[in-house]
């Protein structure tokens, strides 16, 4: 295999491990995060219970991610942790304290510490997507890069593009959370309340999403490579398409098939975007020069042959096992949810 083509399908696959992360754990953080803003306790409960058995089999992609960046990519890495060091410190500590707060709110029934832990939950759940968002919406638009490396600190970061793309992964999620509670309801009442929420949060989506694609041309130069071949725009117009479906599952009374096309919205999303950044991994804003790319920063051509059979043979075994995850604590036939 050429040592052209090798990083090239490990940037698609990089981009592809971010996207599926986003769309799995995305739904979760967002059902988080309307946890911590349930007023009634039953609702908050099941919430948080649908959360136990699914969470951390959501959160390998994200240590997936990381590892192929880190192995295929490891100039990449260097800059991501030296540019985003903050941020990225921020996400981990959000991501610790998901899990403590989801452990730790079963570890008592005295209201005052389910309150205060399902509050955690919310907080952790928003700051992850909230600075996910933000710095992935860096990346798309360029980060100030130079021979010397970063040339900026967080308040450059909260830029009005990155702070718009934190709020879309904040709101699709929220939708997102919205029809996983109607998914997992247990019974008609919790169903229409979940269904309910997401038809309130349908707008926000679509419109945050609507300012999002008027402001990356003028924000980014993701759509040069959409120019150079328009067959791309496919698909951009396949998330638009989802996220309109989607709504229209809500409507129709299907939480399950508004839950996978809205997560299907957020992967194509992503992947939109990561097409629009090719070969660019991390652009600079300040000379194209500079930018990572990936071919400056691949690994040799040995260690991506090697991690390609590894990602052949492994990668259809996790995607099988958490296939059978989500049908072993999904509804049983009677639509009481299964967890613990």
């Amino acid at each position: 295999m050429s040592e052209v083509l090798l990083p090239a399908i490990w940037f698609f696959l990089w981009g592809l491990l971010w996207a599926i992360y986003f769309a799995l754990d995305g739904f979760d953080l967002g059902a988080g995060i309307l946890a911590g803003l349930a007023r009634r306790d039953d609702e908050q409960l099941l919430l948080i219970r649908s959360l136990g058995p699914i969470w951390d089999g959501n959160e390998v992609w994200v240590i997936t991610a990381g590892g192929v960046t880190f192995a295929a990519f490891p100039k990449l890495y260097a800059t991501m942790f030296s540019s985003l060091y903050l941020p990225l410190i921020l996400i981990l500590l959000g991501l610790v304290l998901r899990a403590v707060a989801i452990e730790f709110y079963n570890l008592d029934d005295a209201p005052g510490w389910k309150r205060l832990w399902a509050g955690v939950l919310a907080g952790a759940s928003l700051m992850v997507a909230l600075l996910f968002g933000v710095a992935f919406g860096n990346i798309f638009q360029g980060l100030p890069l130079d021979a010397e490396g970063f040339k900026g600190n967080l308040l450059t970061l909260l830029n009005p593009y990155g702070l718009l793309t934190g709020l879309l992964f904040v709101v699709a999620f929220l939708y997102n959370g919205a029809a996983w509670l109607a998914h997992k309801a247990r019974d008609e009442e919790h169903r229409q309340r979940g269904l309910a929420l997401a038809q309130r949060l349908w707008p926000w989506f679509f419109g945050v999403a609507g300012l999002f694609l008027i402001a990356t041309p003028f924000a980014t130069r993701l759509v040069e490579n959409y120019l150079a071949a328009p067959v791309l725009f496919l698909i951009p117009l396949a998330a638009v398409g989802l996220i309109l479906w989607s709504f229209a599952q809500v409507r129709r009374g299907q939480p399950t098939a508004a839950l996978l096309s809205g997560s299907l919205t957020v992967l194509l999303t992503v992947m939109a975007a990561v097409v629009g950044l090719y070969p660019n991994m991390f652009p600079s804003s300040i000379d194209p020069a500079y930018s990572v790319t990936a071919f400056n920063a691949a690994s040799s051509p040995y260690t991506l042959r090697l991690m390609l059979l590894v990602a052949a043979i492994f990668l259809p075994l996790v995607l099988v096992y958490q296939a059978w995850a989500y049908k072993l604590f999904g509804r049983s036939r009677s639509g009481v949810e299964v967890g613990y």
